[in-house]
This record gives structure tokens, sequence and C-alpha cells, in this order.
């Protein structure tokens, strides 16, 4: 089997998929159409400079030229390597198959009727189980990273003054402005990162104590997955149905601590002033973070997902 991710690289997701797949023995790549700073990762990046005409003329001719080669192509954040109109009316002509995986904001708060293009495909994957609100009758399949290869950094029991961080890929949707204003006053050191690198991102990451994620979206993301796999305790807003529904679907205890802007400071004071609890919801973050995060495993889903489209 062949598989052509495409054609963004959001949040590492694509890349670390193809990744897994390849230690299952098979051939996968990644295309996009832009590098990005956090996630520069892809096997082929298209050149689009130029206007739409150019862009598109770009677009169809990688595809064209793919399109032989691979048996799936699995496309993500809604975003086809070709106009939607033409995309899967073009690949099952051909006997191929296409995959949506929608990672957030492409789908949040939007209608199934907005959301109809999604039908043409084989199959629709949503990462998460507050996600399949609005596309209810598709595949979850949770953000998988290697978390074997992240050494854990469990907050220390004894450690007095606690380090929290955030790091926003935007200030709007994450909330910074209750963040900041909930954590003044604490007991804490307090840092914003921003404008790094993943890998000098990632640092910091581990030198914190408590991460805050986001106070909006009801689930967390790739950011907190990889503060779960270094052992922090995470604190975000998360709505109850998906918890309920999660815990239901693995058999676990969800570990991230849910909070809203009213209610970050209150749920931020515990976990300050007890480094003993920082360490406990740590420990219970890394074990989360094994059982349902690990791309390996992630990676076995989405091979059962393939060989079920294309039977």
């Amino acid at each position: 089997m062949r598989v052509l991710h495409c054609p963004v690289n959001t949040a590492g997701i694509p890349w670390a998929n193809s990744q897994a797949l390849r230690r299952r023995g098979i051939e996968s790549d990644l295309l996009v159409f832009n590098r990005y700073k956090l996630h520069p990762e892809a096997d082929i990046s298209l050149d689009r400079s130029g206007g739409l005409a150019r862009q598109q003329l770009t677009q169809w001719r990688a595809f064209l030229k793919l399109l032989p080669r691979y048996d799936v192509f699995h496309f993500y954040s809604s975003v086809t390597l070709v106009p939607k109109s033409a995309q899967f009316r073009i690949l099952h002509a051909l006997g191929k198959k296409g995959v949506y995986q929608y990672l957030g904001s492409d789908i949040r708060g939007k209608t199934r009727e907005q959301l109809a293009y999604g039908l043409k495909a084989d199959a629709e994957i949503v990462s998460s189980w507050d996600a399949i609100r609005w596309v209810p009758d598709a595949d979850v399949i949770l953000p998988g990273i290697e978390v074997a290869n992240i050494a854990p950094a469990v907050p220390s029991a004894e450690k007095k003054r606690p380090l929290i961080i955030h790091a926003p890929s935007s200030r709007r949707r994450k909330g910074t402005e209750h963040v900041v204003a909930a954590v003044e006053g604490l007991d804490a050191d307090f840092r914003v990162v921003e404008g790094l690198t993943h890998d000098e991102a990632f640092e910091l990451y581990r030198e914190a104590d408590i991460v805050v994620d986001q106070l909006n979206a009801g689930w967390y993301g790739v950011f907190a997955i990889e503060c779960l796999a270094l052992g922090k305790p995470v604190v975000t807003f998360l709505l109850d149905e998906a918890v309920r529904r999660t815990e239901e679907a693995y058999g676990v205890e969800v570990p991230v601590v849910s909070a809203t802007a009213e209610t970050l400071r209150e749920q931020l004071r515990p976990l300050v002033d007890d480094a003993a609890l920082r360490h406990r919801i740590g420990a219970a973050s890394r074990a989360y973070a094994e059982q349902l995060h690990d791309i390996d495993k992630i990676a076995g889903e989405l091979v059962a997902l393939y060989e079920r489209i294309r039977a």
C-alpha cells in the first residue's frame, strides 16, 4: 500500500503519521504547499510562487504526476491538492481512495451542511471525541506523537516555586489575556513561549512544572499532548461530554485539569501550592500519553482504516 499525506503539516501530525506508517512497511510520503517554522518536515514541497493561476497549475501538475504512484491520498485540515469539486471524482475514477482528517479549526463550530464536502471522501477522521459533534459519522483517531522518544520530566515533589508556561499559537484563540490575568499574584514563575522553533520551545516545556494550554476550544491539541508525554500537569478547557466519551472509549481517566477563563485561577492555586499534587498528576499524564497518543498505536488504526476503505 502506498499513501500520500498532503498538503499541510499542521502541528506535525501528518509527518508523524507518515513516519510511523513507514515503520510498518508502508510506502508513505508527505507533500506540503508550505513548510511551517514549527514543523518544516516534508518529503515534497511545492514551489507555489506567483498568482492563483500559477499556484493551481503547480498543484495540478504535482497531482497528475503523483496520481499513478499512490493508492490512498490522505488530506488534512480540509485542504486538497486540487479543487474539492474535482479531487475525489478523479481519485475514484482511477480506483484510488481519499481520506479527510480534520484537525480542529477547519470544522469547529460548522454545521454538517457546511462540511458536506467531506461526504465525497472514502473516510473522514476527527482527532478527538470533542470534534465528533461536528462530523458525527467520522472515525475518531487521536493525534499521535513519538512518546517513546520523549524522556519524561515529571515535576519534582519537593520544588517550592513552580514554573507555569503557556505557548499560544494564537493569543486570541488560546485565551492568553485570561491566562496572564489568572497567574498574576500566584507564588509561581510564569513564561509565555512564542517565536521559537519547535526544538527550542520543547526544551522550555521540559522545564515547566505546570502547563496552561487554551481556554476556548473544548479539547487539547498537540502542544498539550507533548506536555502530557513529558509528564506535566496540563490545564485547559475541556467539555464534560468529550471527557466522558473519551474515558468510556479507552477505559481511562483523563488527567488533564479543566478550567475556563473564570475558573483558571482557582484551578491553578492547588497546583501552585502542592508540589506532590503536581508530581502525581504529572505521572498520570505520562501514562495517559503512552496509552492514548503513542504514534505507533495510532498508525495501526490508520492501517486498519485504509484496509477497510480499500476492501
